[in-house]
């Protein structure tokens, strides 16, 4: 089988019109006129059998079916760039730009602290950042992705990093107000902020864990969030409790403006992974992503 050169020329041109928004920012990274580009990604469409950009005058976007191309083809792109650096000796080295996709919830409490240390390490790198709690397409034009709770089945390699508790935190004036529960079941006199499961929309339910035995609570609660830093600050100022993951959680706890109730039903844990493309050797930038990433979780 004789391997088209031009479908490879393609889909490089239809990363760089991807990462530039626009056909003539890409051929000036291309070196190539507007025109060219446009019959480059053209003759990608007619290959692929797709539509891979809806257009117009201004700017370009993927149509769903093209954002799942690129999310399948850029792990193979990605490969033939480290080819080639292996090949030139370059492999080790740590550089170029890093697209990482993170839970915000460790994006903001765990990572962001200590980026500037990761970025001093490695002067030639720079961090391409985008949080998200979700998993659809997490990949989709990125190196890494790290994200909380068991992996699902697919190609990428999955590393779990740790496991942490599940904490019911409450901010004290709240305990003053409500008074503080002696047991699971009392919750269901108090109110709740639920977080929802990115993959199935619902409130994560309210379980406690004590010595092999599990309690589920039905608590009530007027509000449900997505983003885990909005539900704290609402249970900072008093709204109700909240069921939050340990990491992160130590400088409310140690100011005091955030109080652990039932410590002795918090033996429930939750793990974090991290995930990249199938791949036998991954770049040197994402291997050092991962060992700091171990670095600083534990």
């Amino acid at each position: 089988m004789v391997f088209d050169t031009r479908l490879l020329t393609g889909v490089g041109v239809m990363a760089a019109v991807t990462e530039a928004g626009n056909f003539a920012r890409a051929g000036e990274i291309l070196g190539l006129t507007p025109s060219g580009v446009s019959r480059a990604v053209a003759r990608l469409e007619a290959r692929v059998g797709i539509r891979l950009f809806d257009r117009n005058p201004r700017d370009v976007c993927l149509t769903e079916e093209g954002r799942r191309f690129h999310a399948r083809v850029m792990p193979l792109l990605a490969g033939l760039d480290e080819a080639a650096a292996e090949a030139s000796g370059a492999a080790a080295e740590v550089r170029g730009r890093l697209r990482v996709s993170v839970d915000p919830w460790f994006a903001r409490m765990v990572l962001a602290p200590d980026l500037q240390r990761f970025l001093a390490r490695y002067p030639l790198l720079s961090v391409d950042f985008s949080t998200s709690n979700y998993r659809e397409e997490m990949m989709s034009g990125m190196d890494v992705a790290v994200r909380f709770g068991p992996p699902d089945a697919s190609s990428l390699i999955a590393r779990k990093l740790l496991e942490t508790r599940v904490l019911t935190v409450a901010a004290p004036a709240y305990l003053v107000r409500h008074g503080e529960p002696r047991s699971p079941h009392d919750l269901v006199h108090h109110e709740a902020l639920l977080f929802r499961n990115p993959q199935t929309g619902l409130p994560f339910p309210w379980e406690f864990k004590r010595g092999g035995e599990t309690v589920e609570v039905k608590v009530s609660s007027r509000l449900m969030m997505d983003d885990p830093s909005v539900a704290v600050s609402a249970c900072l100022a008093g709204q109700g409790f909240f069921q939050s993951l340990a990491i992160g959680l130590a400088p409310f706890l140690a100011r005091g403006e955030l109080v652990q109730v039932l410590p002795d039903w918090s033996e429930e844990l939750y793990p974090l992974y991290t995930y990249h493309p199938s791949r036998h050797l991954p770049p040197a930038k994402v291997r050092a992503f991962l060992d700091f990433i171990q670095e600083i979780a534990v």
